[in-house]
C-alpha cells in the first residue's frame, strides 16, 4: 500500500517507508507515529533556527522553485563571511577600536536594571530604591569634558592631526624650517572658531535646560501646597498640575477639578499629534471628598518597569485602609506623560517616573556631532595624498642614496613637500561654509531660515533619502468637511445650504408634530418600526445622517471661562450657558471634530457632554437630551467606533456606528454605490467614513448588556470576548451616509514633492498617525502618484508571518508601501537587511504609528544600509530624536512649538523653502565647497611639483630652509641640495621658482571661477550659477 508522506518527514526516514511492504504495515506503524512524534517536536522546536537558516529569497528565479522559498543566503551574511585584510584595513580597526570603549565605558558607568516599583502616595521616603533625579540635560559636555572633548572630535580626523603633528615638529629644532606662526596660527584659528562654536551652543542648551528645570509646581503634602522646583520632584510625590502647564514627569491621574472625572492634554511634543487626548483619572481617589483626603488613605500604585512604549501602560492601584481592600487595574487613560500639557482643568497626580526613565527621555536619542560627506571624502583623500608623500619623500631620500642623517632628510622631505596636504584647506573652506549659512539665512525667497549647524551646508546638495513627518510638516492639520453622499444625491461645499434648509424644516415639522400629540409619540414610532419599509424622503433620510454624524462620535464641548469667574463657579456657569462664543470642540481625532462643527454649520449643534449623557440643540433652540449607555472607542484593529444612547424624550433606543469603508462594507446592509462612491472621494484625497445605525429594543439591548458585561469581566481571552459580544450587533444595519473630510496641506506641498522627486530624491513618510490617515495623505500629496499601486503591508506578529508577508511583497513591482509600526518592528527584528533592501526599492514609503525611537532606527538604517545622506524634516518633539539622528536635520517652526527647529541643523517656516534650501543653495554650497578643495589641493600639488623639478635639477628649494638666520654647516646633507663644488647655503631663494608657482597659482584660481560660474542642470532644470563666488584665501 502507499503510504502518504508528510511535509514533516525528514530525508532520513524514507528508508521506513521502502520497506513498509517488506515487514507490514503493523510492524512499523508504532515506531513510523513515534518518529513522526519525535520529528514534529523537534522540527517546531528548532523553527527560529531554521527560519535563521531559511532567509528570504531575494531573486525572482527563486519565486519559480515551487519547492521552497530558502535556497538562497541574504547577501548581508555572505558579506559578513566576506571579512578579511580589507576589512581590518578600512573598517576593522575602528570597529575594534570603539568596542574596546563602549566596553570601558560599560564598565565605568554600569547601568541600573529597571524594575517593577510600588509607589506609595505622598510618601517618597517608602520608595525601597533610589530613583534618578527630574531633570532635563540636553547637554554634550560639561566643565572638565569640554575641551578634551571638542578637542577629540577634531582630532579624529587624519586631516586634523596631520596639522597638528606637523605643526609640533617645528618645535624640534632640527626640523625647523619656517617660523612657527605659519603652522599654529592656522590651526589656532580653526580650533578657536570651533570651540567658541561649541560654547555657544553649550551655552545655549545649559539655559534651556535650567529654564525647563526651574519651573515651579505645586506639590502637595500634609501641610498645604508647597512650591518646588521641576528638578526637585521625587517618586511618590503628589503633584498639580494646572491647565495649559507641562507635565513634568510621568504621573497616574488621581484627581481632576472637572467634575466628569477627565481631562484632556496635548500630547504634541511627544508623538506629534495635534488632537487633544482624554485622560480618566482613578475612580477612588476622584470620589474622595476633599483634596486633603489623599493623606487619609492608605493607597499604593503598582507600576511596570519603565519602557519605550508610549501608547500601553500596566499598573494596578490598590487602597489598603477599606475593608475589602480595593484593586482597579489601570492603562495607558490613567496616566500623564511628561512634556504633555494640560488642556482642560487643574489635575492631580501622584509621580512614579522621573528624569532618564521618562517616556519621553527615553524616547530621545543623544545628539551626535554631524560631519559632512565631504569632510569625510577630503580626510580619505589627505590619507591618499599623505601615502603619496611618504612614497616621494622616499624617492628623494634614495636618489641621495641614504647619505648622513637621511631619516632626518626624510623627515624633511615630509615636511617640504607638505603643501600636497595644505592646512589653509581646512581654513578656507572652513570660512566659505561660514558664508554660505549667511546667504541661506539672507534669502528673501526663504524668509525666517535659520542656520544652526554652519559646518554641513554642502550636505543639502547631496541628499538621497528624505524622511518627513506628516502632522504639522505637510498638512495643517485642519480638518474641512467637503462631501455627503447619501446614495442617490451627493452635497458638496456649494450646496451645503440645502441640507442646513431639510435640516430645519424637518425639524420645525417634528416639533408640530409633537405638540399637536404629545401623548402618543412613543406607540406611533413603535408602529412606524414595526411597518414595512418604504421609500424615504430625502429630507428624513438627510435629518437621520445628521443626527447620526452628531451622536456618533468622543467630541467634547469646552466653554471658556470669563474674566472674574473663579474655579469653583466656572463649570456651574457653563452648564447654563450654551452661547456658541465661548464653545470650543475636543476630541482625540480632527475628523470627529471638522464632522460635529459642520454639524453645527447646518443647524444641529453639540451643546453638551459627559460620560453618561449629551445634549443637543436643534436649529428653533430646543435642547435634546441622550444617554450615553454604551461607548465602543475607535481601535486600529476594528477600524470602526459605535456609541448606543437612548433618546430621553422618546425612549428610543438606537445603535450608531461610523468607520473606514473596508470594515463598514461586511456590517451594512446590501448596496450598490458603496464601494464605487468610497474609491471616487479616495481620489480626491478625502478622508472617508461609513456612517450607519441599527434600531434596538428594550429587550435586544438588555440581553446584550448582559452579555457584555459578563464578557468584560472574563480573567481569559477578555477582548475577543468582548469583541464577539459587539460583533453580534454588528450585522444588517442601515447605511446612512457617507463622509468625506480633507485635510488641509501645507502650502505648495505637491509641487515641492514633485520638484523633489525629479532630483533623484526619494521621500519617505514617517508618522505616529493612523494608517488610514497617513495613506490618505500620501495620496492627496501626490506622494504616491495615482497610477502607482499602494501594498499595505498587513498585521503581522511573528516571524513566519513576516517571512510570508515580505515575500507577497517582494512580487509587486512599482508600487509604494505603507506599513504600521508594529509590523516594522517584527520585520527589522528577523528580516532586517531584506526589508531595507525591498523598501529601498519602492518609489515612495510611508511608516504609520512610528514610535520616535522608530523614527530615528529608520533613518540609522537607512544611513548603514544604503550608505546614502539622508535628511529628517519634522516639527513637533516627537520628531527630535529622527532629526538628530539625520545626516541633515531640518525643523519646522509650527503648532507644535520650537522644539524640533531648535534641535535640528536648519530652521525654516514653511515645508515649501525647501525646495529652494536644497535646489539652489544645498546645490551651491556643494560645488563651491568641491571646486574650493579641489583647488587649493591642485595648488598645493603644482607647488611640490615644482619643487621636485627643482630638486631633480639640482636647484635649491625654496623653502629648504633649515631655520630663518642658519646656515648650513660643512658635512651636513642638504635635501635638495648636492654633496660637492656645487653646495650652496640654505634659504637661498630663487626668483623665478616663485614667480612661476604664483603665476600657476593665479592660472588655477581664474580656471576654479570659470568653472563656478557654468550653470548645472538638475533633473532637466537650469539652476542659476551662483552669484558669490569662492572666499579667497
Amino acid at each position: 500500500m502507499d503510504v502518504p508522506t508528510p511535509d514533516l518527514v525528514c530525508p532520513d526516514t524514507t528508508w521506513a517507508m521502502g520497506r513498509v511492504s517488506s515487514y507490514g504495515w503493523g510492524v512499523w506503524e508504532s515506531r513510523l507515529h513515534a518518529l513522526f512524534a519525535v520529528q514534529c517536536r523537534y522540527q517546531l522546536e528548532d523553527e527560529s533556527a531554521h527560519l535563521d537558516e531559511m532567509p528570504l529569497m531575494m531573486s525572482e528565479e527563486g519565486f519559480e522553485n515551487e519547492e521552497s522559498d530558502y535556497h538562497t543566503l541574504p547577501r548581508a551574511r555572505i558579506m559578513q563571511r566576506k571579512r578579511g585584510l580589507e576589512w581590518f584595513v578600512c573598517d576593522g580597526w575602528k570597529f575594534l577600536c570603539t568596542s574596546c570603549c563602549g566596553w570601558l565605558i560599560n564598565i565605568c558607568r554600569r547601568k541600573k536594571e529597571l524594575k517593577a516599583r510600588t509607589v506609595w502616595l505622598g510618601c517618597p521616603e517608602k520608595c525601597e530604591e533610589k530613583h534618578p533625579r527630574n531633570s532635563i540635560k540636553n547637554q554634550k559636555y560639561n566643565v572638565f569634558t569640554f575641551i578634551p572633548g571638542v578637542l577629540y572630535e577634531q582630532f579624529k580626523f587624519f586631516l586634523n592631526l596631520y596639522f597638528l603633528v606637523i605643526s609640533c615638529s617645528q618645535f624640534v629644532p632640527a626640523l625647523k624650517i619656517g617660523y612657527l606662526y605659519t603652522y599654529w596660527a592656522p590651526l589656532g584659528f580653526v580650533l578657536a572658531v570651533t570651540m567658541t562654536r561649541e560654547a555657544i551652543d553649550e551655552f545655549r542648551r545649559f539655559q534651556r535646560d535650567k529654564e525647563v528645570n526651574s519651573q515651579l509646581y505645586s506639590k502637595l503634602t500634609v501641610r498645604g501646597k508647597v512650591q518646588v522646583k521641576s528638578s526637585d520632584i521625587q517618586v511618590g510625590d503628589l503633584i498639580i498640575v494646572e491647565k495649559n502647564q507641562r507635565i513634568p514627569s510621568d504621573m497616574v491621574f488621581l484627581r481632576t477639578s472637572e467634575k466628569a472625572g477627565s481631562c484632556f492634554i496635548r500630547t504634541d511634543q511627544l508623538d506629534g499629534e495635534t488632537d487633544w487626548k482624554l485622560k480618566v483619572a482613578v475612580s477612588c481617589t476622584q470620589r474622595l471628598p476633599a483634596l486633603g483626603d489623599l493623606f487619609s488613605i492608605s493607597a499604593y500604585v503598582y507600576a511596570q518597569k519603565p519602557q519605550m512604549d508610549i501608547h500601553s501602560f500596566e499598573g494596578t492601584f490598590t487602597r489598603e485602609d477599606s475593608d475589602p481592600p480595593i484593586h482597579e487595574s489601570l492603562s495607558i487613560e490613567n496616566t500623564l506623560w511628561a512634556s504633555t500639557i494640560v488642556a482642560s482643568g487643574t489635575v492631580i497626580g501622584v509621580v512614579i517616573y522621573t528624569g532618564k526613565e521618562t517616556r519621553s527621555v527615553m524616547n530621545t536619542s543623544n545628539p551626535k556631532n554631524k560631519v559632512g560627506l565631504l569632510d569625510l571624502e577630503l580626510n580619505r583623500l589627505t590619507k591618499a595624498l599623505f601615502l603619496a608623500l611618504v612614497a616621494l619623500s622616499i624617492v628623494m631620500v634614495t636618489l641621495q642614496g641614504f647619505v648622513g642623517p637621511w631619516y632626518r632628510n626624510l623627515f624633511r622631505f615630509l615636511l617640504l613637500f607638505s603643501y600636497i596636504i595644505p592646512i589653509s584647506l581646512r581654513v578656507n573652506l572652513d570660512m566659505g561654509k561660514a558664508v554660505y549659512g549667511w546667504m541661506m539665512m539672507k534669502d528673501e525667497n526663504i524668509p525666517g531660515t535659520v542656520v544652526r549647524t554652519s559646518t554641513i551646508p554642502e550636505e543639502l546638495g547631496r541628499l538621497v533619502y528624505l524622511l518627513t513627518d506628516k502632522t504639522g510638516t505637510l498638512t495643517q492639520n485642519e480638518m474641512i468637511f467637503k462631501r455627503l453622499h447619501l446614495g442617490t444625491v451627493s452635497y458638496g461645499a456649494d450646496t451645503m445650504d440645502e441640507i442646513q434648509s431639510h435640516v430645519r424644516d424637518s425639524y420645525s415639522q417634528m416639533q408640530s408634530q409633537a405638540g399637536g400629540n404629545n401623548t402618543g409619540s412613543t406607540p406611533l414610532r413603535k408602529a412606524q418600526s414595526s411597518a414595512p419599509k418604504v421609500r424615504k424622503s430625502v429630507s428624513s433620510r438627510i435629518h437621520e445622517a445628521v443626527k447620526a454624524i452628531v451622536l456618533c462620535h468622543n467630541v467634547t464641548p469646552v466653554y471658556e471661562s470669563r474674566a472674574g469667574v473663579t474655579e469653583e463657579t466656572e463649570f456651574a456657569e457653563a452648564d447654563q450657558d450654551f452661547s456658541d462664543e465661548n464653545r470650543t470642540y475636543q476630541a482625540s481625532s480632527p475628523d470627529e471634530v471638522a464632522l460635529v462643527q459642520w454639524t453645527e454649520s447646518v443647524g444641529l449643534t453639540l451643546v453638551s457632554r459627559d460620560l453618561t449623557s449629551m445634549q443637543l440643540k436643534t436649529p428653533s433652540g430646543q435642547v435634546l437630551s441622550f444617554c450615553i449607555l454604551q461607548l465602543f472607542p475607535f481601535t486600529s484593529e476594528s477600524k470602526r467606533m459605535g456609541v448606543i444612547v437612548r433618546d430621553e424624550s422618546t425612549a428610543e433606543i438606537t445603535f450608531y456606528m461610523k468607520g473606514a469603508d473596508v470594515a463598514m462594507s461586511p456590517i451594512v446592509q446590501y448596496n450598490d454605490w458603496l464601494e464605487e462612491e468610497c474609491g471616487n472621494m479616495a481620489r480626491e484625497g478625502l478622508r472617508t467614513l461609513v456612517v450607519a445605525k441599527k434600531a434596538l429594543t428594550e429587550e435586544q439591548y438588555q440581553d446584550f448588556e448582559s452579555r457584555y458585561t459578563q464578557a468584560k469581566l472574563s480573567m481569559h481571552d477578555r477582548s475577543l470576548k468582548v469583541a464577539a459580544v459587539v460583533e453580534s450587533l454588528e450585522r444588517e444595519m442601515e447605511l446612512l451616509c457617507l463622509t468625506g473630510v480633507e485635510d488641509q496641506l501645507q502650502a505648495d506641498v505637491r509641487p515641492t514633492l514633485e520638484m523633489l522627486r525629479n532630483a533623484g530624491i526619494k521621500i519617505w513618510m514617517l508618522t505616529g498617525d493612523k494608517l488610514e490617515t497617513a495613506t490618505c495623505i500620501a495620496k492627496s500629496s501626490h506622494l504616491v502618484s495615482r497610477t502607482q499601486d499602494i501594498h499595505i503591508f498587513r498585521q503581522v506578529t511573528s516571524r513566519g508571518e513576516a517571512h510570508l508577508e515580505l515575500n507577497a511583497f517582494r512580487r509587486k513591482h512599482d508600487c509604494a508601501l505603507v506599513i504600521s509600526g508594529d509590523s516594522l518592528e517584527v520585520c527589522l527584528k528577523y528580516y532586517e537587511h531584506e526589508f531595507v533592501e525591498l523598501a529601498c526599492q519602492c518609489p515612495a514609503v510611508v511608516c504609520c504609528r512610528c514610535s520616535p525611537t522608530q523614527k530615528a532606527r529608520i533613518v540609522t538604517l537607512l544611513q548603514q544600509h544604503t550608505g546614502r545622506r539622508t535628511c529628517a524634516i519634522g516639527d513637533g518633539g516627537n520628531d527630535v530624536s529622527m532629526i538628530q539622528a539625520a545626516d541633515c536635520g531640518i525643523g519646522i517652526e509650527g503648532k507644535e512649538g520650537k522644539q524640533a527647529s531648535l534641535a535640528a541643523d536648519f530652521s525654516i517656516t514653511q515645508f515649501r523653502h525647501i525646495g529652494r534650501l536644497l535646489m539652489v543653495h544645498g546645490r551651491n554650497s556643494y560645488k563651491r565647497s568641491a571646486a574650493l578643495g579641489q583647488f587649493v589641493m591642485h595648488r598645493g600639488l603644482i607647488i611640490s611639483t615644482m619643487q621636485v623639478c627643482h630638486h631633480i635639477h639640482h636647484v635649491p628649494s625654496v623653502l629648504l630652509s633649515a631655520g630663518p638666520g642658519r646656515e648650513a654647516r660643512d658635512g651636513d646633507a642638504l635635501p635638495g641640495a648636492v654633496q660637492g663644488p656645487h653646495q650652496v647655503r640654505q634659504g637661498s631663494a630663487d626668483c623665478s621658482t616663485l614667480r612661476c608657482c604664483l603665476m600657476i597659482g593665479a592660472a588655477g584660481d581664474w580656471m576654479c571661477q570659470r568653472s563656478l560660474s557654468t550653470p548645472v542642470s538638475v533633473s532637466g532644470h537650469q539652476v542659476p550659477s551662483p552669484s558669490a563666488q569662492a572666499p579667497a584665501m
